[in-house]
Parts: C-alpha cells; structure tokens; sequence
C-alpha cells in the first residue's frame, strides 16, 4: 500500500478548476518527482496534499488515513513536512529559534535536543551560527536551514518545493545529496522541481503535470526528451 495515495482529486479556486483528476502513488522509501512549467498546477496540490487547500472532490491517504481537509498541524503531526518555496525562513529568529519551531509537534518536542544536535551534524555550516538571525545566512545555508526545520518535526515523509530556486550549481548538488543520503536513512520524498534533468536523475517516480492534469507517469529512466517536452509543452 502506497504511503501516500491520491485519486480523482479536484481542485477549484472559485470557478477555476486547478487541478482535475490527479491520481499519484509514493511508496514508501521512494524519491518521488512533481515536475511542470509555471502554472501547470504543482503548487496548489503541495498546498492541497499538506491541507493549506482543501479538496473539491477525491481522496489524499497518507498512511492509511484519509487527509483530505485536516489542518495543515495535524497532518505535521502524522509524520509529513514541507520544505517550501523560497524557504519561509522567520526573519525575527535566530537560527536555533527557527529550527526549534519545527519541533512544535508532541513526539518531536520530547526529544528536540537530540534531533537538534543530529540537524547541526547533517548541516555544519549552521553549528557555529545558531545565534544569528536566520535572514543574515547565504541563500545556501537559508536552504540548510529550512530542510532542518523540517527535520525537526520527525517526519517519514517529506516535500520539498523548488529547493535549487536561486542557489549555485554547486550548493544544490550538496543539497542533493543531502535528500539522498535522508532517503536512504528511510525518509521518503518528494521533490518539485524545475531542473528536470537533476529530477529525473534523482527519482524513482517521476509526475508531469500540464494545466491541472498529469500529461506523464511512470520510471523516469524510461523517459526520452521527447516524451518530457510533450508533457510540459503539449508539443
């Protein structure tokens, strides 16, 4: 059984339907691509599945339970996080402040200090700069720093949004290795990404959506160039 399983999902704003018929599979321990061309609807399934938005019509289980409508808490709290977009790093905390609001959650505040110390081990550029604001980091270590906050919630299963958005070749090849040596710590992933190339290399699984719906499926070794522009483009 899938550890996240959606079907027939419907997503309106309004009398805009964003997101039509969506059927996704992640098994646990996958590396799971979301991919698409600015619009195509990946943005609001992430705010659908981790319950910013709530579904018009099909069904999200994770782990069993069926999400469709929770409180975005809640669903932290059954074992999912969020990396998001442009990292949402809170400006007014330092860098310990920001990592030790991801361990809102009763089974992450018992052991807060352990996964704190095992975060600053994962990423040791953030060691030496807890005291300091988040905001004054690189957009490298801003990055380290959101992936952190995520960890500190426990999760099994973890998205991450545009992660290589504005970073050097360089710091996301690091950051890549990072999610893969996390999955193969037994963390599964989802990763939503516009660097195709690095996606398909990364994943297991790979999704295309087009204008709400999903043009591709399937191993993303199997995948020519072809098959890729046709289900961003429509060519």
């Amino acid at each position: 059984m899938p550890v996240l399983e959606i079907r027939d999902l419907d997503v309106y704003y309004g009398e805009f339907k964003a997101l039509s018929g969506i059927d996704i599979d992640v098994e646990k321990g996958q590396i799971v691509s979301l991919m698409g061309a600015n619009s195509a609807g990946k943005s609001t399934l992430l705010k659908t599945i981790s319950g910013i938005l709530r579904p018009n019509s099909g069904s999200i289980v994770f782990s069993g339970k069926n999400i469709g409508g929770l409180e975005p808490h809640d669903i932290v709290s059954m074992g999912m996080a969020l990396v998001p977009q442009g990292r949402k790093i809170f400006s007014n905390l330092t860098v310990r402040e920001n990592l030790l609001v991801g361990s809102y959650t009763p089974r992450a505040r018992k052991t807060r200090n352990v996964i704190l110390e095992k975060v600053l081990q994962i990423f040791p550029a953030l060691k030496g700069r807890t005291r300091q604001r988040g905001t004054d980091l690189s957009g490298g270590e801003q990055q380290m720093l959101a992936i952190g906050r995520a960890l500190m919630s426990q999760p099994d299963f973890i998205i991450f949004d545009e992660i290589s958005l504005g970073l050097s070749p360089i710091v996301v090849k690091e950051l890549y290795k990072t999610i893969k040596k996390m999955n193969q710590e037994g963390i599964t992933a989802v990763v939503v990404e516009q660097d195709v190339k690095r996606s398909l290399r990364v994943s297991d699984f790979a999704y295309i959506l087009q204008e709400g719906k999903i043009s591709l499926r399937g191993d993303p070794k199997g995948f020519t160039e072809e098959m890729v522009k046709k289900a961003y483009f429509g060519l």
